[in-house]
């Protein structure tokens, strides 16, 4: 039966889709259809359902077992049924009682079960979705470990209650089963049954019905329900989730690559659940799986080692080994003994709802006898075969278990591309056959045939062969949508007649048999067990000895074929299974080596070898012969040589003051953009406004490197101060509180940020996750094995917890080089709020000029691409040849071990060499001792003392202590303790340094500071050492630029996942100098841009960097490459020859390129930034004198043009040639003549040259391999341990895409396993699940991200500032001098509010002091000295539009905020709250007559529902009759009795219209005035605010129309409450008359203390503080009598008022902006509805002429914002006719009548205003700078410009007038005068001769009339050409002009 999986799901036909396409494109307006390709295939695939996944998935175990098995395929015989009983129930779910069984229906209900009996779930064939309640008595059950169960069985059913089932088949009869195969209690009881915390009954652990299963026994299953796993060790943490990337059991490991962790499915496994790797049988006991709806799941199961090696007992015999969860074997506890039965670790539990049949577990029928493993297998083959499960059924192994390991890793992939079409249904497409499973197991054969010796399968690559191979035998009609892609591998035979099985064999065969037997094939007939045992025949005669992989295939006797492939390769299968471990295991093992002692066959071994018998007696030899000599000799020369002061200084050592570079900064404003979206966005999800500083916490990995480097990074970034968290004496321990390591003191810290968040709402705290991709272990998985290591999981518990996610003053960045983790399915990130680290290049242009560039990665690929120059990235063919040998030797012994011993006894060897043992060159590569070699010379070179740092990366920690102990006695018996240092780098711990070479590093920083010891790596600058890095990962430690050599190769290299691999690539990552000349030459060459787009491997930022830099990466080398060429032979040679000798040759000149590089400084080593700080411009004499190179290379001649060509790999290392000179056997007496140049010090070069990084052979391969995409191998590979792929049928990624685009794609197709952090965020509620305030920075390593987030921090601070500043007007007032010097001041100082007597006696101030009128005519009154006639001149009339001064002011608690301000407070105020629903409103229409205008005016009103209560209505909802008023009496402090009237437009975003902290909170009456085509807007972002809507016929006026309609309806509402209350006997004196009329930019109001020193005296100090509009309101609204006073406004504040302005508490003069109207006193006095501009200050005169009173309160002012759009700013006048907007000038305003003049579309009324306040002189020119002879104004003030000033006078009777009897007027301005204004009243008044007239009348003929009424022909000339008209169209009603002049 195989994979023919139940029901093929039919799909329309493929043909169809493609029909419907054309047409579709046929039919589209776009010019590109979609292809059908990508419609049907390329997206995600849909999660089919659990039905269906889980259905087959607990299906495939109703296949024939036992006997049935011989015929596997073949329908499986009926079972024959006894019909049920007459009249019982037969329905599926029920029991024949009837009584419901189902577990979703009884799962809440009380159950008997008796003492001893169990509840368990039974799977009924018919209900694949429901578990069928059953008690069983638990005897009948297995135990633990899956043994003991007795034979037979005892049930109850719980439905009817009816008891004593004794056999099974009875049982199934009564709960109607139905099966159609023999009832076995182990095939159908399938689940314990358990309650949660709610008391629920859930669906618990499988039943453990097999020998190395675990099972947890339900009655100690937790409550915990989140998914919990079994976990990977018994003790430990669980494997799977451990917080190291988990570089064994991973993903892309070859061919196994596919799994994760524990978690081990193949990635593509879209199900796999969980990682249930147990290796130990003492699993813990929580193992339910009752999250959500996991109903359908198969439990992970381990298979693991039988207890009996024979064949098993007969009863068991049909079980097939592995259950349909099969996990892995664990280890027996036997220590050794480690059957990995099933790969290690691999569970394949599907995931919930996953895609097709890949949650299918492996099959289960077990074929025939099993097929027991030889004993001495491992012995006779030297690695232990990994054999792959393939199709069909698998036999049972028994016997020698530990020498074999099994993986379903084939399976799933098989799987997972037979599921190919079903993603696809959706689209409809026809029904596309998968790709056969004959063809499947071809396509693998010719893949294996064609792998070379040294290469190993990878899971990924057989996918794209699949996938390839299915797109073309179904695609070739669509061909032209899809671009070709290059193969990597051959392109599989297109099936074109399908391969039947019977043909498979011969084809397999005929593949196979051009390969030399590499791939060798068994063809079986029965079942896969025969060809198995001929394979370890074969195996154990030594026969396959040149065969790496063997396919066994059984595919005679039916349809479906039976299959396997067995890795036998040792090469292959060493890998492959070491592959399948988890990290843990992997540490497990390698511990376990060591402390067995088992690794002492290899010293044993490696003594022999040495031809003078042991190292140890060589060296002791050495120690003796040497001992006095050496230890004087090197006292003398280089330790006193370095202390001494006399001696030359070394120039290349300075560690520059840290700096932030361009990109940091770019990056930083990037973020600050990011996070200002989240604000401006409609969620409000963060509200800014609210803000008043910054603080923030960094958590790190507990690497206590990486915390003293971010320390560091932090106390020298001034960031503390910045943000104002410290003062200036900031100490070590303040500033820890900012960096949190995520070890296991770090909740307690973490709890105190949290709170501190809590207390201080107005603070937005960063918290910042750096090095994010590191723990993103689920915390359900810390809640199962709390006890055993409480990190795991840290970061989710911490980062992810509620509070944090609900906090709104929390914003989340992570921060990381490899984001590819945290960009899943399920990710919490949008990906609107990912940060890529930007390109440096954009189409060739420098976008951030910079003095270093990046060199990573990609740059790192492309050395090995140019052919000349010596590749940075290399490997060491000789070690990697030695390990195989010894590999084959100990096949027991795992290969990190023998990896490690083999590279520490290269290193022990090379320093031999190095000190003199110079036979012991043959005991070691090239590579070392080229290594051993500079790192050893260097510091002869400097006079200082300089020397490089070799990195030896020893991920294991015990491994690394052994490479440490070893390598520190070496150094101790060659006497070079003071020549170079040892450092064990261990992430738990401190930098531990030897006390000579403290000293030293003193010495070169120049530190005082006896204490001081280094913290970081990176300031071991200068220092030689090896600093054996050790560590599962590295954490983000910076390494200095002294970096030459990054030995890597001992990383694991099954660790193939990508972050992974770049995150130990990435310690090499550097920044290289640009240097300006060498940039200059290189500008010229031809940057070859295919070279360059490599660098899109990575991501676009370093892509960016690479790109750009090209030139400069390259030129620095150029020159001194001359050796390069034969360093180069020298590592490549090498790796082929075998002898000493040649050996020996070639390694010089591969010492000095060693030397070369380690001058090279590493300036951008690992240092994030630290190495970056660092970088320095290189003096040009660092690169050593000319004529020294050219004597030590003869091929200099050659070398320029050479250099050029190599140039591409700028970087190259190259080698220099100075260091080159040192002669390989390193003696003292060569490198003497070195020591007095300078520069020498291998620091020199350093900034010009990244460091040389040695890989293994097989990670070698694997970067620098190309796939179809152009791009490196490693960039397909699973991104990250903690994911899998979404589905095996996914494109490439591409070369060409941006970091961005690999987000999205990452997004698409990955999802997270079980075990990971975002695993259940699907769930969470939200559909798109982002959390709104978390941001992701990803940029490459050391790029300098911890900068650029500080720098971020820094600038978000300024920003929030910023917010809660504000730019006011701060302009003195003008015309101070011209103040009338009258004796009458207010004297009184300390009033509080005006003695009405006194204030009556008082002159009225005529001339204008508010700043914004500097430009407006000066207004004369009787008392006015004539002699100042400076005025006017000051301003050029083009500055009329210079900026007026403004002021930052901090925005006080009581400030009017626009509409960007939310607040919890005021949330309810501004009608906006989640809570409520947007406030309703209802629009009320309000009329009343008014007689000048001739005609009923309307209004409307919009009142929200909140509002109403201000309002009286006929009835409730009725008409609206008045707005309520209250009494002059009330007395109460609880609200505003005015209310406030704001006319606005053009500003409902930025008007200060939010007055609830001006206010106070008191209650108050707000109406906005707004024109009606603004209604709309203005109501949708004041949704609960009063309108007041003017008439549409207003909808192009002034602010004069809006003050005249507040001020007629106040009156007609005051007329209307009067008459309202007054029939409550309510005087009508007492209503209160006043209403405030304010403008939409007043932000604060201020009041002035004063201290007057008594009475009368002349001393007295003031002081301003901000306090809110409710207070001065409330004192205002206090005053005694303030029914007399008609208007009452205050001053505008500046910072220039002096104490004159303030002296005085009270003036009666002009008031502007906020003003308190009385309505009922100023009835009569009118504002001019047709105004524009100066309409208050025309208002304030004729209220003056009316006799009323205007008090201006002194000691109280208003702050005007300034804000940029809308206001009188709306007001655009442009031309009627033409479209293209040219500039109109003020003179073209006015036209002679009946003229082709271009008419304006504005209003008249502008026009006139705007025209004579520009040109008035043309009517006025006697008037000009005249200030003695003013223009009369009658009845109206009209701006005239600066330059005229004016006279007002009323006309109205008893109006208050100046005494005009003085002047002579040298013009009369008469506008729209009416019919007070008589002839008699005109000739009161003397002009100049000549003085002019302009008569302004609405049209012609009111001209004339008015000429002839005020006879003005009596006096004045007029000439036909005097008379003229605003530029309008006679339908905008122009308005004309006559002048004439003075007789």
């Amino acid at each position: 039966m195989g994979n023919s999986y139940a029901g093929q799901l039919k799909t329309t036909r493929f043909e169809e889709v493609l029909h419907n396409s054309i047409e579709a494109s046929l039919r589209s307006n776009s010019l590109v259809p979609r292809p059908v390709f990508s419609q049907l295939y390329l997206e995600a695939e849909q999660q089919l359902s659990t039905l269906e996944g889980g259905g087959r998935g607990d299906n495939e175990d109703e296949e024939e077992e036992g006997e049935g098995a011989l015929e596997p395929s073949g329908p499986p015989n009926p079972y024959q049924m006894h019909p049920p009983p007459e009249g019982c129930c037969t329905t599926d779910g029920f029991c024949q009682a009837g009584k419901d069984l189902r577990l979703v229906s009884i799962s809440s209900e009380p159950i008997d079960v008796p003492a001893g009996f169990l509840l368990v779930g039974a799977k009924s064939p018919s209900l694949p979705d429901h578990l069928l309640v059953c008690a069983v008595d638990k005897r009948f059950l297995p135990d633990d470990n899956g043994h003991n169960a007795l034979l037979g069985f005892s049930g109850n059913c719980v439905g009817c209650g009816k008891k004593g089932f004794c056999y099974f088949t009875e049982f199934s009869n009564h709960i109607n089963l139905k099966l159609t195969t023999q009832p076995k209690k182990q095939k159908h009881l399938k689940y314990y049954l358990v309650r949660n915390a709610q008391g629920t009954l859930t669906k618990g652990p499988l039943i453990c019905w097999k020998g190395s299963e675990f099972r947890s026994r339900p009655t100690s299953a937790s409550a915990c329900s989140s998914s919990l796993f079994p976990p990977a060790e018994s003790s430990g943490p669980l494997a799977t989730f451990s917080s190291e990337p988990v570089p064994g059991a991973s993903p892309s490991v070859p061919l196994g690559a596919q799994q994760a962790g524990p978690a081990s499915e193949h990635p593509s496994l879209a199900t796999a659940v969980g990682p249930a790797v147990f290796n130990g049988k003492d699993s813990p006991k929580h193992q339910q799986l009752v999250k959500n709806d996991l109903s359908a799941m198969p439990r992970p199961s381990a298979l693991g080692i039988l207890s009996n090696s024979g064949p098993p007992k007969k009863r068991h015999k049909g079980w097939s080994p592995e259950s349909p969860s099969a996990t892995d074997a664990g280890y027996a506890q036997g220590g050794g003994n480690r059957a990995k039965y099933e790969s290690a670790g691999m569970s394949c539990v599907p995931q919930v709802g996953s895609a097709g049949p890949a949650s299918v577990t492996f099959p289960v029928v077990a074929s025939g006898e099993p097929v027991s493993v030889p004993d001495n297998l491992l012995k006779i083959c030297k690695a232990k075969p990994v054999i792959f499960k393939g199709h069909g059924n698998f036999p049972y192994l028994c016997g020698n278990l530990s020498d074999v390991v099994v993986s379903p890793l084939l399976y799933t992939c098989y799987q997972n591309s037979q599921s190919i079409s079903r993603a696809y249904e959706h689209y409809g497409a026809s029904a596309i056959q998968p790709i056969s499973e004959e063809v499947q197991l071809l396509l693998t054969v010719y893949y294996l045939v064609q792998l070379a010796a040294d290469q190993v399968p990878l899971m990924e690559d057989l996918e794209q062969i699949f996938l390839r191979s299915w797109r073309e035998s179904h695609l070739t009609e669509i061909r032209q949508y899809q671009q070709a892609q290059p193969q990597p591998c051959p392109p599989a035979p297109s099936a074109v007649a399908p391969v039947t099985s019977a043909q498979l064999p011969w084809l397999a065969g005929l593949a196979a048999s051009s390969c030399n037997d590499s791939v060798h094939i068994i063809e079986c007939t029965y079942s896969l067990a025969e060809g198995l045992s001929e394979m370890f025949r074969l195996l154990i005669e030594g026969k396959l000895a040149k065969t790496n992989y063997v396919v066994i295939v059984r595919a005679c006797r039916s349809p479906a074929i039976d299959s396997c492939v067995a890795v036998t390769g040792k090469y292959q299968a060493r890998i492959l299974s070491e592959s399948l471990l988890t990290p843990a295991e992997y540490q497990k093992e390698v511990n376990y080596e060591l402390v067995t002692g088992k690794v002492d066959l290899l010293g044993a071994f490696f003594s022999t070898l040495c031809p003078e018998g042991d190292i140890d007696i060589l060296l002791d030899k050495f120690h003796q012969e040497n001992q006095g000599r050496i230890s004087s000799s090197l006292t003398a020369s280089s330790v006193t040589k370095s202390a001494s002061l006399d001696a030359p200084a070394c120039t290349s050592y300075n560690l520059e003051p840290h700096h932030i570079r361009p990109f940091q900064l770019a990056v930083a404003q990037k973020l600050l953009s990011h996070v200002c979206s989240i604000a401006d966005s409609s969620t409000q999800n963060l509200d800014l406004g609210s803000f008043e500083k910054v603080d923030f916490l960094i958590c790190i990995p507990p690497s206590e490197v990486t915390y003293q480097q971010t320390l560091f990074h932090v106390w020298h970034s001034g960031v503390l101060s910045e943000l104002g968290l410290e003062k200036e004496h900031m100490t070590k321990q303040r500033v820890e509180q900012y960096v949190l390591k995520l070890d296991a003191e770090a909740q307690t810290k973490f709890k105190s940020f949290l709170q501190n968040s809590f207390q201080n709402p107005h603070t937005l705290f960063v918290l910042i996750h750096d090095h994010a991709h590191w723990d993103l272990v689920s915390s359900a998985v810390h809640n199962l094995y709390s006890q055993s290591d409480p990190a795991v999981g840290l970061v989710d518990r911490l980062l992810n917890c509620r509070e944090v996610k609900e906090a709104p003053n929390i914003v989340t960045l992570h921060v990381t080089s490899f984001p590819y983790a945290l960009q899943t399915q399920h990710t919490l990130i949008s990906p609107y709020n990912e940060i890529h680290w930007p390109a440096s290049y954009s189409n060739g242009v420098d976008l951030y000029p910079e003095n270093k560039k990046y060199f990573g990665l990609s740059e790192f690929i492309e050395s090995t691409l140019s052919g000349h120059s010596l590749p940075l990235l290399r490997y060491d063919s000789s070690f990697e040849a030695m390990v195989t040998a010894l590999g084959k030797r100990f096949p027991r012994l795992h290969s990190a071990v023998i990896r490690t011993f083999v590279l520490v006894q290269h290193y022990a060897a090379a320093m031999m060499a190095v000190s003199g043992l110079s036979q012991m060159k043959n005991y070691t590569s090239v590579e070392t001792l080229e290594i051993t070699q500079n790192l050893i010379n260097s510091p002869k070179q400097c006079p200082c003392g300089h020397g490089l740092m070799v990195l030896l990366r020893v991920p294991c920690s015990p491994l690394a202590a052994v490479a440490y102990e070893r390598l520190a006695h070496v150094r101790a018996r060659l006497a070079l303790e003071e020549h170079f240092e040892i450092i064990l780098g261990n992430p738990s711990s401190g930098i531990t340094v030897g006390k000579h070479f403290v000293k030293q590093l003193k010495l070169w920083q120049k530190i005082e500071d006896a204490e001081w010891r280094p913290q970081t790596y990176l300031e071991l600058e200068g220092l030689p050492c090896i600093l054996i890095f050790s560590g599962m990962d590295p954490h983000g430690e910076s390494l200095p630029r002294s970096l030459r050599y990054c030995d890597l190769r001992l990383i694991n290299s099954s660790c193939l996942v990508r972050t992974a691999l770049e995150q130990e690539l990435g310690l090499a990552a550097y920044f290289v100098s640009n240097e300006v000349s060498l940039e200059k030459a290189a500008r010229n060459e031809p940057l070859e841009s295919d070279a360059e787009k490599l660098s899109s491997t990575d991501n676009e930022d370093e892509e960016l960097v690479t790109e750009g830099s090209t030139s400069e990466k390259r030129s620095p080398v150029k020159r001194e490459r001359s050796c390069s060429h034969d360093s180069a032979s020298s590592s490549l040679s090498s790796k082929a020859s075998g002898s000493a000798p040649c050996r020996e040759s070639s390694a010089q000149p591969g010492a000095p390129s060693q030397g070369e590089r380690a001058r090279s400084p590493q300036p951008c080593g690992p240092s994030e930034e630290g190495r970056a700080p660092g970088e320095r411009q290189r003096p040009h004499a660092g690169r050593g004198p000319p004529s020294v190179i050219s004597r030590r290379s003869p091929g200099l001649a050659a070398q320029p043009d050479s250099g050029p060509r190599t140039s591409q790999r700028s970087v190259q290392v190259s080698v220099t040639p100075s260091s080159s000179q040192l002669s390989s056997s390193g003696s003292s007496s060569s490198s003497g003549a070195l020591v007095p140049q300078a520069s020498r010090c291998s620091l020199t070069k350093a900034c010009r040259q990244p460091p040389v990084v040695f890989l293994p052979k097989l990670v070698y391969d694997m970067v620098t391999a190309t796939d179809s995409s152009g791009l490196p191998k490693a960039a397909s590979l699973l991104p990250s341990h903690s994911v899998m792929w979404a589905s095996s049928f996914r494109p490439l990624l591409s070369k060409t895409m941006t970091s961005t685009e690999q987000s999205l794609y990452y997004r698409q197709w990955t999802v997270p396993r079980p075990s990971h952090m975002d695993y259940s965020n699907r769930t969470e509620g939200r559909v798109d699940g982002f959390h709104p305030r978390r941001l992701l920075l990803s940029g490459p390593p050391q790029v300098g991200k911890t900068g650029a987030y500080l720098q971020f921090l820094s600038i978000l601070s300024r920003m929030l500032i910023r917010l809660t500043e504000v730019d006011v007007y701060d302009e003195e007032e003008i015309n101070i001098h011209l103040r009338e010097e009258s004796d009458w001041h207010y004297l009184q100082l300390s009033d509080p509010w005006p003695d009405l007597e006194l204030f009556k006696k008082l002159p009225f101030d005529y001339i204008i002091h508010d700043p914004k009128y500097e430009d407006a005519s000066l207004i004369c009154s009787h008392l006015q000295s004539v002699k100042s006639e400076a005025r006017g001149t000051s301003r050029k009339p083009e500055e009329l539009y210079v900026r007026r001064q403004t002021a930052r002011m901090r925005l006080s608690k009581y400030a009017a905020y626009n509409t960007y301000h939310h607040c919890e407070q005021c949330h309810h105020y501004m009608g906006f709250h989640p809570r409520y629903q947007l406030y309703e409103s209802t629009l009320h229409a309000f009329a009343f007559s008014y007689s000048m205008l001739g005609e009923e005016i309307q209004l409307h009103f919009i009142i929200p529902k909140s509002k109403e209560h201000h309002f009286v209505f006929s009835q409730p909802g009725g008409q609206l009759e008045s707005m309520r008023l209250p009494l002059v009496t009330d007395k109460s402090h609880e609200y505003i009795k005015s209310p406030t009237f704001t006319p606005t437009t053009g500003r409902h975003e930025h008007g200060l219209f939010n007055l609830y902290h001006a206010m106070d909170g008191a209650s108050h009456l707000h109406v906005l005035v707004v024109k009606e085509y603004e209604m709309a807007i203005y109501k949708k972002y004041w949704p609960n605010h009063i309108m007041l809507v003017l008439p549409s016929i207003f909808n192009s006026a002034g602010v004069g129309a809006a003050h005249f309609l507040i001020k007629e309806l106040s009156y007609h509402n005051l007329e209307l409450e009067r008459n309202r209350q007054e029939e409550l006997g309510i005087k009508p004196q007492d209503i209160w008359p006043f209403i405030v009329i304010s403008d939409d930019s007043c932000v604060m109001w201020n009041v002035v203390d004063v201290d007057c020193g008594g009475e009368r005296s002349r001393e007295f100090s003031w002081a301003e503080r901000n306090v809110s509009l409710k207070h001065i309101m409330q004192h205002i609204e206090a005053s005694p009598n303030i029914t007399h006073y008609a208007l009452i406004g205050m001053r505008k504040w500046s910072s220039k008022t002096g104490s004159a302005e303030v002296r005085e508490p009270f003036s009666r003069c002009h008031v502007h902006d906020f003003i308190i109207l009385n309505v009922d006193l100023t009835q009569n006095v009118q504002y001019n509805q047709n105004r524009f501009t100066c309409d208050d200050v025309d208002f304030n005169l004729r209220v003056h002429s009316a006799g009323l009173l205007l008090c201006r309160f002194n000691r109280f002012s208003v702050m005007k914002k300034q804000i940029a759009v809308g206001g009188h700013r709306s007001c655009h006048i442009t031309s009627k006719v033409s479209d293209n907007p040219v500039a109109i000038v003020p003179a073209q305003y006015i036209c002679a009548p009946d003229s082709k003049h271009t008419f304006l579309a504005a209003p008249a009324q502008l026009l006139l205003e705007k025209f004579l306040q520009h040109h008035s002189h043309r009517f006025f020119p006697l008037s000009l700078r005249n200030r003695g002879h003013p223009v009369l104004s009658v009845d109206c003030y009209l701006n005239l410009g600066s330059q005229i000033s004016v006279c007002y006078v009323s006309s109205r009777p008893h109006s208050l007038n100046i005494s005009c009897s003085d002047f002579m007027f040298s013009g009369l301005l008469l506008y729209l005068c009416d019919s007070f204004v008589g002839a008699s009243f005109l000739k009161k008044f003397h002009f100049l001769k000549g003085a002019t007239l302009c008569v302004i009348c609405q049209d012609r003929n009111s001209l004339r009339q008015t000429v002839v009424r005020l006879e003005l022909e009596d006096e004045w000339q007029f000439r036909l050409r005097d008379e003229f008209q605003t530029a309008n169209a006679k339908e905008d009603r122009p308005l004309f002009f006559l002048t004439g002049r003075h007789i």
